[in-house]
């Protein structure tokens, strides 16, 4: 069995999935191509579809106009190991797109994204219910994410 998320783009699928594959470690384009054939989104060749991973995970996106917008029932979480890896991808995802609280942006696309250090769900972990709290209101007081704030809630 493959478990595959599969994204529906209005239009620009083939830039986005160059874009997405070009950022994160560990990803590839497997596969793009026209749908030759008639379809209910349009004519052959209208519609395209592609195949990838992301950081290991396995992706579809379907390029094949208007259907639902993304909204934030789905997102893509990148869990960053260094400040300088989580904003190299959190600059770039947002250009053009709209940052949000708590280390969520939508891309310039409408696509969902969580940047967030990896370290901050150790301390949410945490079995001190009062570092967690404090961490918790540093989170809820920021856009993107930053560690060292993060780090020094937890301290205390």
């Amino acid at each position: 069995m493959k478990v595959t998320q599969h994204l529906w783009f209005e239009k620009d699928m083939a830039a986005a999935v160059r874009f997405y594959t070009s950022l994160i470690p560990g990803s590839a384009i497997e596969s793009m191509d026209a749908v030759m054939a008639d379809n209910p989104s349009g004519p052959a060749g209208s519609v395209s579809i592609a195949s990838f991973a992301l950081g290991g995970q396995n992706y579809m996106a379907i390029e094949a106009g208007p259907l639902d917008a993304f909204n934030h029932s789905f997102s893509i979480m990148v869990e960053c190991d260094t400040q300088a890896e989580l904003d190299r991808l959190w600059d770039a995802l947002a250009e053009g797109g709209a940052v949000e609280q708590c280390g969520w942006l939508r891309d310039r696309w409408g696509l969902s994204w969580q940047i967030a250090p990896r370290r901050l769900r150790e301390l949410m972990g945490d079995p001190d219910p009062a570092k967690v709290k404090r961490v918790t209101e540093a989170m809820l007081q920021m856009v993107k994410l930053d560690i060292a704030p993060l780090e020094a809630a937890a301290a205390g």
